[in-house]
């Protein structure tokens, strides 16, 4: 059977959120923020999660000690989406399979939807599956162009898309299934060419396809998990959700269907 390892970014401090903790240790309804990824791709039946960690990282080793499949890679620098995957080089190395590329604050991530990527990978072994979802209000976020075909063609930020692009709702996520060897491929070829100065994920899937591979996008998330936490009225709003009157509501698409999963 194929090993499937998850790598988490979690290195963030999360400034908005005006916090001292790591952003991915922030409660939401009594729990960190990131535990709730964790718990989902544990349910996913993940073999390995990585977590990458930077800022105070010891309190989030801290936090995650002694939970079974989870190992740390400190991401000294946060240069980047990009960046924080490169310095997991060494785990992925040895990898052959899908790795899920996820970020530590989506607290909404649906099991549901991450096993429809795997099972979606498994069945046409792309070399990057974007997981996407279409959003009635898509602004500020990726574009994901598509040829004439319907084939994934490009992923195109707000601040890049044309007038006629930016009226497409179907927007990039953060979360990849990737050819593990195909990713340390693309990891390689990624620059830092731009204002910031950092490497970013999202580049991966146009490195693999300019070297012919086959990049898929599967609008396969659910409009909860539009729902981030970059601020604090987010973070009101995904506990609303999380533990107030959203859990009665019959639209949530089966949030609290996930196992909860105890921790010792």
């Amino acid at each position: 059977m194929t090993k499937k390892l998850a790598v988490v970014l979690a290195a963030g401090k999360g400034t908005r959120m005006k916090s001292e903790l790591p952003k991915v240790l922030i409660p939401v309804c009594g729990r960190p923020m990131a535990q709730y990824v964790v718990d989902t791709l544990t349910a996913a039946g993940m073999d390995q999660i990585v977590l990458v960690v930077g800022y105070r990282s010891d309190l989030v080793r801290e936090a995650f000690a002694g939970q079974d499949k989870i190992a740390f890679v400190e991401q000294p620098q946060q240069l980047g989406t990009g960046h924080a995957v490169m310095v997991c080089r060494e785990v992925l190395a040895a990898h052959q399979g899908p790795v899920v590329v996820v970020t530590g604050d989506a607290p909404m991530m649906q099991l549901e939807s991450i096993q429809a990527l795997l099972d979606e990978f498994e069945r046409s072994r792309p070399s990057c599956l974007l997981g996407t979802l279409h959003k009635s209000n898509p602004a500020g976020l990726g574009r994901i162009v598509r040829d004439k075909a319907g084939e994934f063609e490009a992923i195109v930020e707000e601040r890049d898309a044309t007038s006629e692009q930016q009226q497409i709702t179907e927007v990039n996520m953060s979360c990849y299934v990737f050819d593990c060897q195909d990713l340390l491929f693309a990891l390689e070829r990624i620059r830092a060419n731009n204002s910031q100065g950092e490497y970013y994920i999202t580049d991966c899937p146009a490195v693999l396809k300019a070297a012919g591979k086959r990049i898929a996008a599967l609008p396969v998330l659910k409009p909860i998990e539009a729902l981030g936490v970059n601020t604090m009225a987010e973070l009101e709003e995904v506990e609303r959700v999380l533990c107030g009157d959203g859990a009665k509501d019959p639209h949530m698409n089966n949030l609290f269907n996930l196992p909860r999963i105890e921790h010792e």
